[in-house]
């Protein structure tokens, strides 16, 4: 049966495991871009130096294929040949023996570029000045969504409330910056590095080549959230170049700076809100209207839309919604996934928007919120019907167990009267609930992933996995060792999954949107009962596994009618904190997290995945303030002006489980990795509002930002000036 495996990440834990920047080749050179400077141009003249022997340069009239990457559609091209569209942008690659070399180099190329007036902000977006970016008008994507009549919901109402929302940006700031390395063997282009993907960068290198002759291998990972998802393919592409030209093994690694200043980053969106609420306090109508800055390519904007509305109404039942959404492009560094793929971004809007609400009719937020609650009868905002039990009130309940939330947030209430703040110091407690879709949106898992996977048993019984979801931190590979051994009786050490490389394993998809252990460890999971049934002793077997969605699981792409996710995981977080009023600073004093993922296959892998995610979530409602300069680029480009949470920052989280074991996965699981994002910035917001009685806006709530609006509330200002 299965034993606690001693082996996992020993290798990244004693700082022997080999990743991307550690391989090394003989003869192998290094590669280098030289970037646009100009945030919307046209290329008007370039001079070149002169290449000393070894050195060689390469530009878009040396792609032998398409000069694009296919991310989801393939407007992004692997080299910039007229225009230029963001700072950053890729013009020529370099490649050369040393890098100090190269670097003086670069240092030497000179490109002029007639300008056109960019747009950075999606209200500039919306200008168009000088014409569009994209098409006629800057659309990259847009939706709407319509539950019941938003018509007749309003003539129901007696109050009206309004906000405006919005969230930044946020740099993924993973432990390991991007990096490939790349040569020819065997006939093939071979593509190593950090990603997430392979299969995916496997299509942009044949695309980009013009042949299938291709080979991707996913090296040791050290972190992702979604940043080695598309970005690889900016690498990949003109490395894949270099190296068929050359015939020579070459390696692109980035330095911390420019991996913050150009990869993806998460989408900023703006939200519109007006809700109307009827005479007994229930919200009859809901009219949404959110805008997402996508940059300057279309990436994964439109998945990152698409989840944006169809997730909007968040766990709530609102009878009559119009809920609109566009995906508009800006002359910046296109964005792209990050940990929850939108979803973060609503969740802080609709849990703060909610609590405005309660607050402005007088009610409590978290009573409100639970009386709006989805029930088994309900239907869900694209129409389905409710799938297995919902056990939010447990949740709830639960976390109000762990942390005492009801009655810390009577006590705070109070503060004025009772004297909390004789030091200048107030304390304040939040609470958000939240969920998150398993799987890609709608039907793409049945209709354009469609996943396959496998195992093999070799003649001495040990089992190999074969599948391309990566683990990059999150503890996949043990996660999947333990549902294919759990399936077989077998002992760990007796079950292995291969290392993800497109020559050996099937495509099962991207490591992303929480789809691993929904789709691809049910897959495993079936594999393994197979086998376990047919098992020939000392005899070599095989069993495939293609993806096939539940019955129950319908969806219309055109009207966004029907099941929007195959699965829902669902969350609760709460974070208390004390806060300086002269400094706007703030000390976490407690963190509580509850989650239904259906069953936690390893609850200490998970554990791992709450902690990460939630302090992610913090970071990003509280300090990861990352801004655009005059230029479009960002004017944080180092760890010392981006500021995360560190260990100093946060207390110990207690967290814990709602068991609700789901049909169609592996031991009743579902996805959580993204779930544990969703609901922190929310959370957090709600303790700064119950601390200040200040209404917030939007994140992050810098302390900068909290001072400013103590003093503008103090001085007659409005709350969220």
């Amino acid at each position: 049966m299965v034993t606690v495996n001693t082996q996992f990440k020993q290798a990244e834990a004693c700082g022997v495991a080999e990743y991307v920047a550690d391989r090394h080749f003989e003869g192998q050179l290094e590669g280098r871009f030289f970037r646009s400077s100009c945030s919307r141009g046209v290329i008007d003249d370039i001079e070149l130096p002169t290449f000393p022997s070894g050195y060689h340069l390469f530009s878009a009239s040396d792609v032998p294929g398409e000069n694009s990457l296919p991310v989801v559609t393939d407007d992004w091209p692997a080299f910039a040949e007229k225009e230029v569209n963001y700072v950053g942008q890729v013009i020529y690659l370099l490649v050369g023996p040393d890098t100090e070399v190269i670097e003086d180099l670069l240092s030497q190329i000179k490109v002029s570029y007639i300008p056109s007036t960019p747009a950075y902000t999606i209200s500039q977006s919306q200008l168009a000045q000088d014409g569009a970016i994209h098409g006629d008008d800057n659309i990259f994507d847009q939706h709407e969504l319509l539950k019941g009549d938003i018509d007749k919901g309003f003539e129901q109402a007696v109050t009206i409330i309004e906000d405006r929302c919005s969230t930044s940006y946020q740099e993924h700031l993973y432990l390991e910056t991007q990096g490939l390395i790349g040569y020819p063997k065997a006939g093939k282009i071979v593509i190593e590095g950090s990603m997430q993907c392979p299969w995916d960068v496997h299509r942009c290198v044949a695309n980009v080549l013009g042949h299938e002759d291709v080979r991707v291998i996913q090296c040791t990972t050290g972190g992702g959230f979604g940043g080695k998802e598309d970005f690889p393919n900016v690498l990949a592409g003109p490395l894949a170049v270099a190296v068929e030209r050359l015939q020579k093994p070459i390696s692109i690694t980035f330095n911390r700076t420019e991996d913050i200043a150009f990869t993806t980053k998460r989408h900023p969106v703006e939200f519109n809100y007006r809700t109307g609420v009827d005479k007994h306090g229930k919200i009859v109508a809901m009219d949404l209207r959110l805008n997402i800055n996508s940059g300057a390519y279309f990436s994964l904007s439109g998945i990152v839309l698409q989840r944006s509305l169809t997730t909007c109404t968040n766990v709530y039942d609102i009878p009559n919604v119009r809920a609109s959404g566009t995906a508009w492009a800006t002359n910046t560094v296109p964005n792209g996934a990050f940990r929850g793929f939108g979803a973060p971004q609503t969740c802080f809007a609709i849990e703060t928007h909610l609590s405005h609400v309660a607050k402005e009719i007088g009610q409590d937020p978290v009573a409100f919120k639970q009386a709006h609650f989805l029930t088994t009868e309900s239907r869900t905002l694209t129409g389905a019907e409710i799938y297995g039990e919902l056990v939010l009130d447990k949740l709830v309940s639960r976390a109000n167990e762990l942390s005492g939330y009801y009655e810390k947030a009577a006590h705070y209430a109070k503060q004025g009267e009772i004297g909390d703040d004789k030091f200048g110091k107030r304390r304040g407690i939040g609470l958000s609930i939240f969920q998150h879709g398993c799987g890609f949106a709608g039907d793409l898992e049945d209709s354009l992933l469609k996943a396959k996977t496998a195992i093999i048993k070799d003649e001495q019984g040990n089992v190999e996995i074969l599948a391309s979801n990566v683990d990059m931190g999150q503890g996949l590979s043990l996660t999947f060792c333990k549902i294919v051994a759990e399936a077989l009786e077998l002992s760990l050490e007796r079950v292995h999954m291969a290392t993800p490389d497109t020559d050996t394993v099937p495509d099962s998809g991207p490591t992303s949107a929480s789809r691993s252990i929904l789709i691809v460890g049910y897959l495993l999971e079936k594999a393994a009962k197979a086998l376990k049934a047919n098992w020939i002793e000392g005899e070599a077997q095989r069993f495939d596994q293609v993806y096939k969605k539940p019955d129950y699981h319908q969806w219309d792409q055109e009207t966004y009618q029907g099941n929007a996710y195959q699965a829902t995981s669902y969350g609760v977080n709460v974070v208390e904190l004390e806060l300086d009023l002269v400094t706007g600073q703030s000390e976490i004093l407690g963190l509580w997290a509850v989650y239904d993922i259906g069953h936690a296959i390893d609850a200490k892998v998970f554990k791992g995945q709450i902690d990460g995610g939630l302090i992610q979530a913090i970071g990003y409602g509280s300090c990861e303030k990352l801004e655009l300069n005059d230029q479009g680029g960002f004017a944080q480009q180092s760890m010392a002006d981006y500021i995360v949470p560190t260990a100093m920052d946060v207390p110990s989280i207690v967290s814990d489980f709602v068991e609700n074991p789901y049909d169609f996965g592996p031991q009743g699981a579902k996805g959580g990795g993204e779930l544990t994002h969703n609901g922190g910035a929310a959370a957090y917001v709600a303790a700064i509002e119950s601390a200040t009685n200040l209404k917030i806006l939007s994140i992050p709530v810098t302390p900068e930002l909290v001072t400013e609006m103590l003093y503008a509330s103090e001085n007659g200002g409005e709350n969220g000036d």
